[in-house]
């Protein structure tokens, strides 16, 4: 993901009219190379959140579907030759794939923006370069995997192998179809492994693409497979499978559990966990008002409020207060929704309607708990899945609008004095994925960032990530981490080899 606080200026769409919906060309499984119908010949409907309507029918996959692509892809693993290859041919093809990708922008980002409710020149610009650029950070990775050599204190002589993991589940969330497909497989294919990815059910349609465009590339069939279907069924299926050797999951904190659970059960497989998040944005007095308030207007709004580490619990000192809910409320009356394809939106539409409940739910929960509504709260249009930015204010740090995950464009506003409180508070979470702080005291940002406990934090930026910056949870926000180094290492395994010396005692 990339730095977001501007929107990117463009005098178009490049063409693409809002009313277009790219041709669909690929809803079949993609299993050992070949697109297929699922086993029993089933379908599912994905829906356009712009306004309700049926793009396509794609694939269901379930669990006999997964066995089939398990053993191509532990054939490929076990018997093929990408783990074989050298680093740099592994490399070479990688590079070739993210060319192609390069080569189809306009189309995989107009599919997200179906699919997704994304903004269309969000994903020209960001997320499918985005997912370029991971490919070719992993692709630079995969020829220098190194092991040690180990100073024994005995007469040995040992050093340490590093190599692929094996056969991985990938299951991804909707929220960034394109930068979480990229950012499980880029560095799984660059330590060597195979692999099956079980892509949102909500957002298919460019995993599918991406998977056409692997074999173009010259990726060997069974390295790279994509299952679309429901997560308690083709998810399920991955995460309990024996043969699979580790599941990469991205998504919430309830369905981690269950994974987690399944990998317990099953073959005690290796389980990587991004989970949910309630990430507080923390604002002292000495800020730029304004961009303080942008910055917090674009940390709950960005992407309709759909990102796991969105700022939604915004704490403000108290000398600023008021000047900042004034500039923010005039910021977020002045949030343009509309059409994804149009270059002046700055949101689209929520998911699907099953979230758009959700998140009107919780607005209606924030008022029960006593909180108070200053602007949004409503639909908006009278198609689709839109919500109007929302910000509560006179928000007790227990009400469920300040402790859930409401993966909506609904922040809440809390005040606070010094800061010891505000790091106190700021922890009082059974998440801790991010946080923002915000000042221009360095002593100020040094002390709270040390005293966070998150996986990544923000001073006087919001939602700033590149391929180097690992990123993951404490706590309920899961374990491991995706992007960096550490995201490519986890698909390693470390293996120690030893040797005894000629003149050791033990011969």
């Amino acid at each position: 993901m990339a730095d977001i606080h501007h929107h990117p200026h463009n005098n178009g769409v490049n063409g693409m009219a809002s009313h277009q919906i790219p041709d669909i060309k690929f809803t079949k499984l993609f299993i050992n190379g070949s697109f297929v119908d699922s086993i029993k010949g089933r379908t599912l409907e994905t829906v356009d959140p712009r306004n309700g309507e049926v793009i396509a029918r794609i694939a269901e996959g379930d669990a006999e579907d997964v066995e089939v692509t398990v053993k191509a892809a532990r054939e490929a693993f076990d018997d093929g030759p990408w783990p074989r290859m050298s680093g740099s041919q592994r490399a070479r093809i990688m590079h070739k794939f993210a060319d192609l990708i390069e080569q189809n922008l306009e189309e995989l980002a107009a599919l997200d923006s179906i699919d997704g409710g994304k903004l269309f020149l969000w994903g020209k610009s960001v997320d499918i370069p985005t997912a370029i650029e991971y490919l070719r950070y992993y692709a630079g990775a995969a020829d220098k995997v190194h092991g040690e050599v180990l100073k024994s204190i005995r007469s040995l002589h040992a050093y340490t192998l590093k190599e692929p993991i094996g056969v991985v589940g990938h299951i991804i969330p909707w929220n960034f179809p394109s930068i979480m497909f990229f950012l499980k497989v880029a560095p799984a294919l660059a330590a060597g492994c195979t692999m099956i990815v079980k892509p949102a059910e909500q957002t298919s349609l460019s995993a599918l693409f991406y998977a056409h465009l692997a074999k173009k590339a010259g990726l060997p069939d069974g390295v790279l497979n994509v299952v679309t279907g429901f997560g308690h069924i083709a998810g399920a299926a991955i995460s309990n499978h024996m043969d699979i050797d580790m599941v990469s999951f991205t998504g919430s904190t309830e369905v981690g559990r269950l994974i987690m659970q399944a990998a317990a059960t099953s073959n005690l497989k290796s389980v990587s966990l991004e989970l949910g998040g309630k990430s507080p944005m923390i604002i002292f007095d000495d800020a730029d008002v304004d961009q303080a308030a942008m910055l917090a207007l674009n940390g709950v709004a960005f992407n309709k409020g759909e990102i796991c580490v969105a700022g939604s619990r915004v704490y403000v000192q108290e000398g600023i207060y008021d000047e900042f809910v004034k500039k923010l409320v005039e910021k977020a009356k002045a949030w343009k929704l509309g059409d994804p394809f149009d270059s002046s939106t700055c949101q689209g539409p929520q998911i699907d309607m099953k979230q758009f409940d959700k998140v009107m739910s919780y607005i209606d929960i924030g008022r029960e708990e006593g909180a108070t509504l200053l602007t949004g709260g409503k639909r908006w249009g009278t198609k689709g899945y839109y919500i109007e930015p929302t910000v509560f204010v006179d928000v007790k740090d227990d009400m469920r609008i300040a402790t859930e995950e409401i993966f909506g464009p609904v922040m809440s506003i809390m005040k606070f004095k010094t800061i010891e409180e505000a790091i106190k508070r700021a922890n009082a979470s059974k998440y801790g994925l991010a946080a923002g702080i915000v000042t221009k005291d360095l002593n100020v940002a040094n002390r709270v960032s040390r005293s966070i406990r998150s996986g990544i934090i923000w001073i006087n930026c919001y939602f700033d990530f590149d391929a180097d910056f690992p990123y993951g949870g404490y706590k309920q926000s899961g374990f491991t981490r995706d992007s960096g180094m550490d995201g490519f290492h986890k698909y390693l395994q470390v293996k120690t080899v030893v040797t005894p010396l000629q003149d050791s005692p033990w011969l």
